[in-house]
């Protein structure tokens, strides 16, 4: 059992991976909305991307797991819906591993991750989960997926 020091509870949710894009945590993602100690306990508040996010268990169960195997059983996990989350939560180094990873994050425009080209068509508005779009681009040719802005 840990005594209040959040920043290493935050540090240890940094290593919590997306289940849906493992190349950022869930920190990064902005879904871990705070972590308070009070009365012994933790409480780290989570805001999914949307209320039908399925990968929300997922990463609870993981954020558990992460916890409980760091000797920290003192916490609970609350989902809250308000405020929303949104893309703006997301940092530019998150944006950029998204586009590493072959993700075009989320921006105004849609720009290829391959080779940056802005000459990308939309090809379904739903990718391999909601909250992404699958494009091509008209210049490499590559389909890749958007996350759309929210």
């Amino acid at each position: 059992m840990q005594s209040g020091n959040t920043k290493y509870v935050w540090e240890l949710l940094k290593t919590v991976p997306d289940p849906e894009i493992p190349v950022i945590s869930v920190v990064e993602l902005g879904v871990i909305h705070d972590v308070v100690f009070s009365n012994n306990n933790y409480l780290i508040t989570i805001t999914p991307t949307y209320s039908g996010c399925p990968a929300v268990k997922t990463f609870m169960d993981d954020i558990k797991t992460c916890l409980t195997e760091n000797d920290i059983n003192n916490f609970e996990l609350k989902i809250v819906y308000s405020p929303a989350w949104t893309t703006e939560w997301m940092t530019d180094a998150t944006k950029e591993k998204l586009r590493k990873y072959g993700i075009a994050p989320p921006s105004n425009i849609v720009i290829c991750p391959q080779c940056k080209s802005e000459n990308t068509t939309l090809i379904s508005e739903f990718g391999s989960t909601a909250c992404k779009s699958f494009f091509k681009c008209d210049e490499c040719l590559e389909p890749f997926e958007f996350f759309k802005c929210i």
